[in-house]
């Protein structure tokens, strides 16, 4: 397979990065070639995050699909500088105009201020409580959260209002939201899914480049545990041909870390993640990229991708079959669930704000 065509310049190293390519976004009217004019001499210079602000005039954003668990959810990002080659995300960022390739991974967008304009729409007398989900697009806790703390203050909110809320990250920066995650947990208002998608630290740092490692993931496990936070242990995804084999010991390992539920997802290449997943499959392991793709098709009837629900992330046919039979008996032999009991919705109020008439009782 040929390598993927580069728009970044000649001697730009994307060091520690999932996509090897940046080709342009499906709504461009045009495609764009970097290339050395000449008039300086090239040096070899790392690919930087860039990180932009956005002003967000909403915060909740509604979905109606029925092989989904919520209807709504916040995304405090927009791309995610973790560079999961397999992110299904990635697609998303050719609504801006970006690349889902490299683009997606190094040219990100905060949206500090969205706590505020949170708390107006859970004000809103229309506004219905339900499970507001958290990391369900991009990674609330991806390395910038840590300058610009977007995921903190949407978090400050939700507690404020004693909102239900399920985060689904891989980023060990959660470990700093303990104090407000454990406070919500104890009311029956927070639940942590914590993404293992293999325990190899080199295939794990060559797949996902700028997550912490398997065995920093299981500490925060172990920690948000420790703290009374429950833990779904999320093996998500599943990629056939190269992470299958490691199901058990995948959620063994995060049983023992404190764990008690369990889920899993099959690999999902919608639109640009195909090709931007096999060319990585091409160069960093030749050798098992015909298998894994065949695998991958056998899931989805014969395609990359199947986007119809119920189908989309489990897959159809005998592997997914065989995936599904392999994870209830790990389920059920380590005693971890596979649902839980709902979150409260009843505790739901609006804070006293500044102006507020104070009751009499």
């Amino acid at each position: 397979m040929d390598k993927p065509e580069s728009t970044i310049m000649p001697g730009v190293r994307p060091r520690g990065r999932g996509a090897l390519g940046n080709a342009v976004g499906r709504f461009e009217a045009t495609t764009r070639l970097a290339f050395e004019d000449g008039w300086e001499a090239p040096e070899e210079r790392v690919l930087r995050t860039e990180v932009r602000l956005e002003a967000p005039r909403s915060a909740v954003s509604y979905n109606r699909s029925p092989d989904l668990p919520f209807d709504r959810s916040i995304n405090p990002y927009r791309g995610c500088e973790h560079g999961c080659i397999y992110c299904f995300a990635r697609p998303s960022h050719a609504y801006l105009n970006l690349s889902p390739g490299l683009d997606f991974e190094t040219k990100l967008i905060a949206r500090p201020g969205i706590g505020a304009v949170l708390d107006g729409e859970l004000r809103a007398k229309s506004y219905k409580v339900a499970v507001m989900a958290l990391g369900t697009n991009t990674d609330p806790y991806q390395p910038i959260e840590a300058e610009y703390g977007v995921m903190r203050e949407v978090l400050k909110v939700l507690r404020a209002f004693r909102h239900p809320v399920a985060i689904t990250t891989k980023g060990t920066l959660i470990e700093r939201d303990i104090d407000l995650l454990a406070e919500m947990a104890a009311q029956g208002l927070c639940r942590v899914g914590i993404s293992v998608t293999t325990l190899d630290a080199d295939l794990s740092r060559r797949m996902e480049p700028r997550v912490a490692a398997p065995k920093r993931r299981l500490q925060t496990i172990t920690r948000l545990a420790q703290a009374g936070i429950p833990v779904r242990a999320m093996v998500s995804p599943i990629i056939p041909g190269l992470t299958d084999h490691e199901l058990e010991p995948i959620l063994q390992a995060c049983r023992d870390a404190g764990a008690q539920s369990a889920s899993y997802i099959a690999l999902r290449l919608p639109r640009e993640v195909s090709q931007l997943f096999q060319d990585w499959l091409a160069e960093h392991v030749p050798d098992r990229a015909a298998k894994v793709m065949a695998r991958v098709r056998d899931l989805h009837g014969g395609m990359d991708y199947d986007p119809a629900f119920g189908k989309r992330m489990l897959g159809e046919g005998p592997w997914a079959d065989l995936m599904a039979r392999r994870f209830r008996v790990a389920v059920d032999r380590l005693g971890l669930a596979v649902k839980l009991p709902p979150m409260r919705c009843d505790l739901f109020a609006a804070p006293a704000q500044a102006g507020d008439q104070l009751s009499l009782f």
